[in-house]
């Protein structure tokens, strides 16, 4: 975000002082200056240098010898001295006219070519600097770049990307579970009202009363234990890692919904054998638990539910499918975000949390493993979890 009283764009091309002292560009303009001055000054001292010896290399006259240079008569030995002083004092004379020139000359185009070059750093620096919460759908916008500067903007533009969408999904969570947490919270505060209020309100209506709360209250702790259980996965690493079975942990699970699938005349099948793994046990019982729990509790009556476990490609799987509404191929993955239930999405008399899927996303991705679903013909869901076999 910009600094107040500082205008957001593209920073100026002066050296800026402060906390991080000289710029870039004015730094990389003095080197490139400075090392042209001194391969100049290089140059100059090596053509003094050649043109003393190429004097000193003419032949000269025998000791003795006089020349005559208009009206004047010296001899030869002073006119060969003479002729490569002279010689050295013009090439001085032009190097020393010439050097500025170069090396202003340098100055000049080292800062337009680094300015050149950083623009797109700028167009980078510009973008970050105005970037809140609110903004986040800005980029860069660069098109013309080339190389590691493409590069770079590109993994910048890639890196809002996912902010964006971490962002938008925190939003959607919080919502989401504020409206969830609400409605059990209203439906308490409205059942007492009304009871309170009605003076001749008698055991059997206390009693209902008393129901409907427990009821609302276990949603209400059900859905915080969910939210509790969700961000421990997302945000911590495993506490208790150690040799696991898939097969076990449907046991106790299967326990947990055999009640509930009897009730509505589910058939429940269970193959398949071994699928051993590491991890937290109690974290991929939940998993278990929880697609066995979505396929009984989203299932048809008289529909049917099968369990499948095993090891392929040295991966162990466990595979829940079961009956259903039916759920179009592309609404397939939003069943793993937070309060999807089924093929629509949250509703306040809707069963469960909402959570189930996403707890289960979030519990094999801690595990280095992957959750794959996808639509049964004829309505239902078949959830594929796959973790690294032990």
């Amino acid at each position: 975000m910009a600094e107040p009283g500082r205008p957001v764009g593209r920073p100026a091309a002066g050296p800026r002082l402060g906390r991080r002292g000289v710029g870039l560009r004015p730094r990389l303009t003095l080197v490139s200056t400075a090392v042209v001055a001194l391969v100049s000054a290089l140059l100059l001292w090596l053509g003094w240098l050649l043109v003393g010896g190429v004097a000193r290399a003419v032949p000269s006259l025998p000791p003795g010898t006089t020349v005559r240079v208009g009206d004047v008569t010296v001899p030869a030995e002073q006119l060969h001295d003479a002729v490569g002083a002279a010689a050295r004092a013009d090439v001085l004379r032009a190097g020393l006219i010439a050097f500025p020139l170069v090396v202003a000359a340098a100055a000049v185009v080292s800062w337009v070519l680094v300015g050149r070059v950083l623009g797109p750093l700028y167009a980078v620096t510009a973008t970050a600097r105005r970037l809140t919460v609110e903004s986040l759908d800005t980029r860069t916008g660069l098109r013309d770049a080339r190389g590691e500067v493409a590069e770079l903007a590109a993994g910048f533009d890639a890196m809002l990307d996912r902010l964006q969408a971490a962002f938008d999904a925190q939003r959607r969570f919080v919502a989401n579970a504020s409206h969830e947490l609400r409605t059990p919270l209203s439906v308490l505060r409205t059942e007492v009202d009304v009871t309170l209020s009605d003076p001749a309100a008698d055991v059997e209506e206390l009693r209902r009363m008393a129901e409907v709360v427990r009821d609302a209250s276990r949603r209400a702790d059900d859905l915080v234990a969910g939210l509790l259980l969700l961000a421990r996965t997302e945000g911590a690493g495993l506490a208790d890692v150690r040799p696991v079975d898939l097969a076990v942990l449907v046991v106790p699970a299967l326990a947990a919904v055999r009640a509930d699938a009897a009730r509505r005349g589910l058939r429940v099948q269970v193959r398949g054998g071994p699928a051993p793994a590491t991890g937290d046990p109690v974290l991929l019982e939940r998993v278990a638990g929880n697609l066995l729990e979505n396929a009984v509790r989203h299932n048809v009556v008289g529909g049917w539910v099968d369990v499948c476990t095993g090891v392929r490609d040295g991966y162990a799987e466990l595979q829940v499918s079961s009956t259903g509404p039916v759920i179009p191929a592309d609404r397939v993955q939003e069943l793993f975000e937070p309060f999807r239930r089924g093929p629509v999405a949250r509703t306040g008399n809707a069963p469960g949390s909402g959570l189930g899927l996403s707890i289960v996303r979030a519990v094999v991705q801690a595990h280095g493993g992957v959750v794959h679903a996808e639509p049964v013909a004829g309505g239902g869901l078949a959830v594929t979890v796959r973790l690294p076999a032990a």
